[in-house]
C-alpha cells in the first residue's frame, strides 16, 4: 500500500471511532409532566462540548425554547423557537446558556446548557427570574459551577 493510501486509510479509521470528528446531539424534551414535576425540560441541565447540538423536542404541546436575556455567552445571539416546534441549538462558545419556555417560565420551566468553562456564570447568577424559575436556575447554576 502506498504512503498516501495508508495515510488516507488511517484518517478514515480515526473518523470512524466513536466521538472522533463528530459532535454530539443531545435531546431535551419539553413536557407537561416529568420526573421533577409539571412543566419541565427533561433533562433541565445539559453539559455539552463546543460544536454539540441540543435539540429541544416539543413532546407535549404548548411549549417553546427561548434564551433568557443575560444568560448567554458573549456574542451568542438571542433565540426563540416557535410553539410546538423542534428547535436545534448548536453551541459553539464556552459558557452557560439559560433557556425558558415562554408561557411556563414563572412555573420554573427552565433549562441550562453548560459548555466548557462557565465563563459567564457570575452574570447568569445576577439575572432575576419570576416565580419558581429563580429556584430552579439557582440549582442548575450550582450544578454548572461544580463542574460535575
Amino acid at each position: 500500500m502506498s504512503l498516501s493510501r495508508t495515510a488516507f486509510a488511517l484518517v478514515l479509521g480515526l473518523l470512524a471511532l466513536p466521538g472522533a470528528g463528530h459532535a454530539a446531539e443531545i435531546e431535551v424534551k419539553m413536557l407537561n409532566l416529568g420526573a421533577k414535576g409539571p412543566m419541565v425540560f427533561e433533562p433541565d441541565f445539559v453539559r455539552a462540548a463546543p460544536g454539540d447540538t441540543v435539540v429541544f423536542v416539543p413532546t407535549d404541546a404548548g411549549h417553546n425554547a427561548e434564551s433568557v436575556p443575560g444568560m448567554l455567552p458573549e456574542g451568542v445571539p438571542p433565540f426563540k423557537s416557535g410553539f410546538n416546534k423542534e428547535y436545534r441549538l448548536t453551541v459553539e462558545k464556552p459558557g452557560v446558556y439559560g433557556i425558558k419556555c415562554t408561557p411556563h417560565y414563572g412555573m420554573g420551566m427552565v433549562a441550562l446548557v453548560a459548555v466548557g468553562e462557565p465563563v459567564n456564570l457570575e452574570a447568569a447568577k445576577a439575572v432575576k427570574h419570576p416565580g419558581r424559575a429563580g429556584q430552579v436556575f439557582q440549582q442548575l447554576l450550582a450544578e454548572a459551577a461544580s463542574g460535575s
